[in-house]
């Protein structure tokens, strides 16, 4: 998307010096990129607590290698 933006000069400088980016686009898009990132994180973050989620991986073991099992048993036939 092409847009047309009025950033000053000195915070695309530092952002491309930041960054490690040659070029104001990949600059911006990694800036833009870290930020939405960070956001995501801090929203999950933000759950901590509030969701309960009871889990249990061994459980769930079982039940897919007895189902490997009745695959396997089902394909011998």
């Amino acid at each position: 998307m092409r847009a047309t933006l009025n950033i000053p000069d000195e915070l695309i400088k530092e952002v491309q010096r930041l960054s490690g980016q040659k070029t104001k686009t990949q600059a911006i898009v990694t800036v833009m990129e870290d930020y939405v990132r960070r956001k995501k994180m801090e929203n999950l973050l933000a759950l901590r607590g509030k969701i309960n989620i009871e889990y249990d991986w061994e459980q769930e073991e079982d039940a897919e290698l007895k189902a490997a099992e009745e695959r396997e048993s089902y394909a011998a036939r």
